[in-house]
């Protein structure tokens, strides 16, 4: 019996001590690995909410001092506003204004609530919310439709007046009259597409956009316009035709036929990435034409310079040396001589005729049509003129064609932003032919202003009926042409002027020191 006790005890001492073992592993594991990282934990966030707390503490004072100081701001802007409110000339000025007002009040029950067919250009006197008087014009059918609109924006209107001499300076034929630069456009669109695609309504995205665009002083009336239009139930494109010259007729027909589609977003979009497109290639033309100008203007100043006031010196010295004069030096001299003479005369001379050849090509058709076939016909010039109105017009019926606009509407719009009466005529023979039953490629056949290769390509897309794939991908080649084309002319034009200058500069100071040598050849004689 002992003996079985002692073999039982030797077999559980080992299970013991193998038990005391794992018991101290897994305290030492869960200190390690729990305790140890709870108490680190525990630890960092005491000093985390310590700080937070401070922080909380720092920031609920600076935000009472701010409170403090805003209040007091306020304090002192109501007594200066007292202040001034009470000062004599202004409580009579104000007093005038109320007075005005309440004239406004009795037109409005009379012959300011009747409208007008057509929208007039009222201007009107007003204070903002800002407290500040404000003058500004806006377009609306009646005294009564301006003084709500304007109400709604938060203004105290005194005085809204419309008559002839208004409609003549700010109506759709005024001599103010503005179109938005390219890149205000582009802001315009790309804003406003985001603003209807995050679900706020057009109205609201119009006002959002009229708020952003405080600074440019010059849309204000116009964005005015287009909220009082859309309040007032007018649709969006015929809200943007009625501000003039303003947005382009492109934009204005796509818009409109974007909202028989009910695809206003895509379109905006889509009007953004053609204008700036548009925009890419008239910097390209600008950036190959700018630094050309720079050296010919620079050649002109530097030969006027040297005629004007270097060769004069050296004629003196050659009547009082009797200095032989070849006739190269001669003709130098006598250019001098009369530049020098006839200098006003001829610059006022060459501003007249500038202004005549100006004049004569925006307004009289045939002068700029013969001006347009004559360049169309220098070498790489006219490739250029050529690759540009392609690359336009293709890019823009692609876009027309997009968007569902009639074929005859198409031709219609291009033959309005094309200012090449080449391809005018192209498009009036277009619609003409299309009237007739005719196809569309049929009037771009023969002519010498449409490439082969853009014919074809018509012709591809109007037989497979994807006429508008077709016409961008003829926008993408011919744009690329154009492109490489105008770089390749600025690197062809720059050395040739450069040797230009050096060449006339160079045959004008050798004319000049011929002389010169032969006079000390005789002096050493």
């Amino acid at each position: 019996m002992s003996t079985d006790k002692k073999q039982t005890n030797a077999f559980l001492i080992p299970l013991l001590v193998m038990k005391d073992i794992f018991y101290y592993c897994f305290k030492g594991i869960k200190f390690l690995f729990i305790d140890l990282f709870a108490s680190l934990f525990n630890r960092t966030s005491e000093q985390v909410d310590r700080a937070y707390q401070s922080t909380k503490g720092l920031i609920n004072t600076e935000n009472k001092k701010r409170l403090e100081q805003l209040e007091k701001q306020k304090e002192r802007h109501a007594k200066w506003q007292e202040f001034y409110n009470n000062l004599w000339f202004v409580k009579k000025q104000n007093k005038k204004y109320e007075q005005m007002r309440e004239a406004l009040v009795v037109d409005l029950q009379n012959e300011g609530s009747v409208r007008s067919e057509t929208p007039k250009v009222f201007q009107y006197l007003a204070r903002n919310k800002n407290g500040k008087i404000e003058r500004g014009t806006i377009n609306g059918y009646s005294k009564l439709d301006v003084n709500t609109f304007l109400l709604q924006e938060e203004y105290i209107v005194y005085d809204i007046k419309n008559n002839k001499t208004i409609d003549f300076l700010y109506g759709d034929t005024s001599i103010f009259a503005i179109k938005m630069s390219t890149k205000d456009l582009l802001f315009w669109l790309t804003q406003l597409s985001t603003y209807i695609k995050s679900g706020l309504t057009l109205t609201d995205s119009v006002k959002i956009l009229n708020n952003q665009m405080q600074k440019k002083k010059k849309y204000k009336k116009y964005f005015q316009s287009i909220v009082y239009e859309l309040t007032m139930g007018e649709s969006f494109s015929k809200a943007l035709e009625k501000q003039g010259t303003l947005f382009p007729a492109l934009l204005i027909n796509m818009i409109r036929a974007a909202e028989a589609t009910g695809e206003l977003e895509n379109t905006l979009t889509d009007m953004a990435n053609y204008y700036t497109d548009l925009d890419k290639t008239r910097r390209e033309m600008i950036s190959a034409l700018t630094y050309p100008a720079i050296i010919m203007v620079f050649a002109l100043a530097v030969i006027t310079f040297i005629l004007l006031y270097v060769i004069p010196n050296f004629v003196q010295i050659y009547e009082d040396s009797n200095a032989p004069i070849n006739g190269l030096t001669l003709f130098i001299i006598n250019l001098s001589v009369y530049l020098k003479e006839n200098a006003l005369y001829l610059l006022l001379i060459l501003i007249i005729i500038f202004l005549v050849l100006y004049f004569c090509y925006k307004n009289i058709k045939a002068f700029r049509k013969n001006v347009q076939y004559a360049l169309m016909h220098v070498p790489v010039i006219g490739k250029i003129m050529i690759y540009n109105e392609l690359t336009i017009f293709t890019k823009t019926f692609s876009s027309l064609l997009s968007n569902n606009v009639f074929i005859t509407d198409s031709m219609s719009i291009l033959s309005r932003i094309t200012n090449n009466e080449i391809y005018k005529e192209i498009m009036n023979n277009t619609i003409d032919n299309i009237v007739k039953g005719d196809k569309i490629s049929s009037s771009f056949k023969d002519q010498w202003a449409v490439p082969d290769v853009a014919y074809y390509m018509i012709v591809t897309g109007e037989s497979t009926g994807k006429l508008a794939e077709m016409m961008e991908k003829v926008s993408n080649y011919y744009s690329e042409m154009h492109h490489n084309l105008v770089n390749n002319l600025k690197s062809f034009i720059e050395p040739i002027l450069i040797v230009f200058l050096a060449v006339v500069v160079g045959v004008i100071i050798l004319a000049v020191l011929v002389p010169m040598f032969g006079l000390m050849n005789s002096i050493q004689m």
